[in-house]
């Protein structure tokens, strides 16, 4: 009688007096370089939702939803800057009349931007 394990393609391999399953992960895809967004989102589910990881893991998609997540966040950030930098007005004309006022406000929408993204996505 096999076992439901052999009933659906699994196969056994012989370890002194026992049957070992031969188990293996899905062949991983090329490794996928994450960015900060891809970065945070692990960490974050490495210290809130194990399970999920876990499950990605056994799935063999951990780098393919995380590398997802840093490009969603990526493109929400940039998308958000842009909108915000023409809510404010901030033009080339004032970064060429006054530059530390520039920077001054770029530097606080990127923050605000980056408070939002992470609070959507990560």
């Amino acid at each position: 009688m096999k076992s439901s394990f052999e009933q659906n393609g699994g196969t056994y391999r012989l370890v002194g007096d026992f049957n070992i399953p031969n188990l293996s992960l899905p062949p991983e895809e090329i490794k996928i370089r994450l960015g900060k967004w891809g970065l945070l989102h692990k960490d974050y589910l490495l210290k809130n939702n194990k399970v999920l990881f876990t499950t990605l893991i056994a799935e063999g998609k951990p780098w393919q939803h995380l590398s997802d997540i840093d490009i969603q966040a990526q493109q929400m950030f940039d998308s958000l800057v842009k909108q915000m930098k023409t809510t404010e007005d901030l033009t080339e004309q004032l970064k060429e009349e006054n530059q530390m006022e520039w920077v001054c406000r770029v530097n606080n929408i990127c923050e605000r931007v980056t408070e939002i993204v992470t609070r959507k996505l990560i």
